[in-house]
């Protein structure tokens, strides 16, 4: 997909503050730091309209993303993040929670893993989060650009068994260095609209 505008519309934290428009939304999902902001700015051919930040926790809202007029991204707070109050975690787990269970025009999410180590225990527990609730999944192995092209298949098998994935969801290997995976990412993407 060519991307002619991309704009962040709305940072939400409640239901009445997200967008009315009845557009496709698309979730993106990750743990603190996995290259988030990275992939949206990849994905959008923007440098910085997500901001990157060597500091975890930056995201705290729903941040919606609106592309060329036609769907949404929407950037969730990173999960794992040890720094914020665990009642803090709470409310962004509910926020989150609330968002991904009654949206309706969330047609998948897109859950952001590095290739480099294993699924972490809450990359694990957000796949099976989303597997309960029945809501379509990409899976995106980012920094696949500081992984020897000759260990990517041992690298993916260890995704794939690490998170159980179910074989309905597509697994794709990304550098938001390189673009390798952007194209392919595209068009899974427009494949659920």
């Amino acid at each position: 997909m060519k991307v002619n505008s991309a704009d962040i519309v709305i940072s939400a934290v409640k239901p009445d503050q997200y967008p009315g428009e009845a557009l496709p939304e698309f979730a993106l999902a990750g743990r603190s730091n996995v290259g988030k902001s990275s992939f949206i700015n990849k994905m959008l051919n923007r440098k910085s309209l997500a901001r990157t930040s060597s500091k975890p926790g930056k995201t705290q809202t729903l941040n919606f993303f609106l592309i060329n007029e036609i769907l949404h991204f929407v950037d969730v707070p990173g999960y794992g993040y040890a720094k914020v109050s665990k009642k803090e975690r709470e409310a962004w787990g509910k926020m989150i929670e609330t968002y991904l269970t009654s949206r309706e025009q969330l047609k998948a999410v897109v859950l952001i893993v590095d290739l480099r180590h294993p699924p972490t225990q809450d990359d694990i527990m957000m796949y099976d989060f989303l597997k309960h609730y029945e809501l379509p999944c990409v899976i995106i192995a980012t920094k696949a650009d500081k992984v020897p092209k000759s260990k990517w298949q041992k690298h993916i098998k260890i995704t794939k068994e690490t998170l159980d994935l179910d074989p309905t969801d597509h697994l794709i290997l990304f550098s938001s260095e390189t673009g390798q995976g952007k194209d392919e990412a595209w068009s899974v993407l427009q494949s659920y609209m």
